[in-house]
């Protein structure tokens, strides 16, 4: 199963549009995808609702597709919030993960990536190498959750592509 995580408890994000896109393009290749829409989540303590998150989507996943968008330079402490309250060895250790950034600004949150990895790689995962930041993101997608551009969304079919197959 693949899990793709909108990183972000915000309503309206664009972060969601991506998710969703994601979401729908890989459901056009393979059966088993889940999305993962952070808000109103209670992931911030391991109680029934986080543990339920766990599994259904988190522990039967063997791939995850974390969409992330900027916050200070990174990415949102919700995210992390549920990593650090999920159990580290059934949900992350040893499965594969590819990475999308999303910004308002020109490095589509390269800096969050760069995180992100830092920590997948010490819960002991295996990072996809082609990692999208997608900046501008309001020049990329639209309202309705489609590509603007056509040179985005072919990168990132390629970048599903390469998933499929890592």
């Amino acid at each position: 199963m693949i899990t793709v995580i909108s990183g972000t408890n915000r309503e309206d994000s664009m972060t969601l549009k991506v998710a969703n896109l994601y979401y729908q393009l890989l459901s056009a290749k393979t059966d088993n995808v889940k999305l993962l829409d952070l808000r109103g989540k209670q992931v911030w303590e391991r109680g029934d609702e986080m543990k339920a998150i766990e599994n259904e989507y988190l522990v039967p996943a063997e791939k995850f597709v974390l969409v992330m968008p900027e916050y200070n330079g990174s990415f949102p402490g919700i995210l992390k919030l549920m990593m650090d309250n999920s159990d580290i060895r059934k949900v992350w250790w040893y499965k594969k993960a590819m990475l999308v950034g999303v910004a308002d600004g020109r490095a589509g949150n390269l800096r969050g990536l760069d995180h992100m990895t830092n920590i997948l790689h010490y819960m002991r995962m295996h990072i996809l190498y082609n990692k999208i930041p997608i900046s501008r993101i309001n020049e990329e997608v639209d309202m309705q959750g489609g590509f603007i551009r056509p040179a985005t969304a072919k990168a990132v079919e390629q970048q599903i592509e390469e998933f499929l197959n890592f």
